[in-house]
Parts: structure tokens; sequence; C-alpha cells
């Protein structure tokens, strides 16, 4: 499964976000086995945005990042205690608004399942994993349609144990399905819109 993720985001094609944001990035770690897992994490109650959350590890770009990538390895080993070096960085998903108007952009990357990780109390309540098989057999629930920065969305949620996985963190998810396992769960009704336009011509 590993090689297929790293075959098939070979030919991920990105897609802009033509909104002037302040930037973000996160870092989506999957665990290097036969049946590969995700590493998520829980916000702490006390952070001031997406508290008591499920997230990525990750966060805002700090003038020292050379780029979104140095961003997302840096807050990841700030929050999590992975260090870049423990990580085999395979590609670059679409940036994607958050509700707190920042533009977040994913990165996947392979860590070893045996990494010892740490959650830094502060922004961090707990570490924990998810087998990427999961989504794969589990249907999203989805919203009604919003209007979200000129697009309509359906928010997605998926529910594991006693977690909630939804919005930004669940948007990413689906991206990753949807291109490297051609998943085909549509939650951008504004692609279906644009889609039929097309369709007409």
């Amino acid at each position: 499964m590993i090689k297929t993720i790293e075959q098939r985001l070979r030919d991920y094609r990105l897609r802009e976000l033509p909104l002037q944001l302040p930037e973000a990035a996160v870092l989506m770690p999957v665990t290097d086995e036969a049946e590969p897992q995700l590493i998520l994490t829980v916000r702490s109650s006390a952070m001031p945005t997406h508290a008591g959350e499920v997230a990525f590890p990750g966060g805002k770009r700090d003038p020292v990042d050379t780029d979104l990538l140095a961003t997302a390895l840096r807050e990841s080993r700030e929050e999590v205690g992975l260090s870049h070096h423990d990580v085999q960085v395979l590609g670059q998903l679409s940036p994607l608004p958050s509700r707190y108007g920042m533009k977040v952009t994913p990165f996947v990357g392979i860590v070893d399942p045996h990494v010892h990780l740490i959650a830094e109390p502060g922004e961090i309540a707990s570490i924990f994993r998810v087998p990427l098989n999961f989504f794969m057999d589990a249907t999203p629930d989805m919203t009604s349609p919003i209007d979200f920065f000129g697009r309509k969305l359906c928010i997605p949620s998926y529910y594991y144990e006693d977690k909630r996985i939804w919005g930004l963190t669940a948007f990413m998810i689906l991206d990753l399905l949807n291109h490297v396992f051609d998943a085909g769960i549509r939650y951008d009704i504004t692609d279906d819109a644009v889609d039929r336009d097309r369709s007409r011509k």
C-alpha cells in the first residue's frame, strides 16, 4: 500500500486556492507497515483555535520557515517530537481554507511505525493512530452543502472509537483517498456544478 501511495502522489495535480490568507501547513504521517496507519492528534482544550479537535500536526508558517514543508516539519517536531530525519516526504496535497481564515497545505510523509512520539502538553492532549483501511472502508457522514469561501461544500465526519474526525482534517483524508485509491467520495458541490457546465459544452 505504501508503494501505491508513493506512485500515485507523483501524478497528483495541485489545485490552486486563489485566496489571500495567512499560510499554515500540516504533516499527514503514514506509518510504513503492511497495514499503514495515519497518525493524528487531539488538540489541547486550551488552544485558541480548534480546541479539543482532531488534527494532523502542523501550524502557522513562521518567518524563519524557508517554505511550507519546513513549516509542517517544524510544527511536527514541536507538537509531537517527530524529527524531520524520521520523515520521508512523499508529496503535497492541495491547500484548503480553514474556518479561522488560514490557507492550510498538507504534506504526506512516511514514518517508521515504531517512531517515538511525545505530545507537547501545551498544544496536544493526545496522539493516536487510525488504520488507513478504516477510512477506505468507512463512509463519512456529510452535512448539507454550506457556502465556504465561495464554494459549496459538504462537511465530512468520521467516527473512530471515541474520536470525531471532521472538517479540514477529514477533507485532507478524503483528498488522499480520492486521488490514491480512487474512492470517489465527493464533498465539493462547486466541482459538481463545474462538471455539469462542461458536459453541456
